[in-house]
């Protein structure tokens, strides 16, 4: 199964991340299939930057988001 989550890129204590597509049996720092957006919680308002056409496309192909990361689409409006 494909998920579409959040892999952690910043150092402690200044979270950074990237919403990755990867398979779910991999770890979170594992390998990824496809990267598609940051996001950057520390900013006021925090900041999101998402490949609009590549989360569509994966969310057509069956990706599934984490709760987090549809949390995220619903902010960016990808998905309703």
């Amino acid at each position: 199964m494909v998920k579409i989550r959040l892999r952690r890129i910043g150092k402690k204590k200044a979270p950074f991340y990237r919403i990755v597509v990867a398979d779910s049996r991999t770890s979170m720092q594992g390998s990824t299939v496809a990267e598609i957006g940051t996001y950057d919680p520390l900013k006021e308002p925090a900041e999101i930057k998402i490949n609009e056409e590549e989360a569509k496309k994966w969310l057509g192909n069956g990706a599934q988001p984490t709760v987090t990361v549809s949390r995220l689409f619903k902010q960016a409006g990808i998905v309703k």
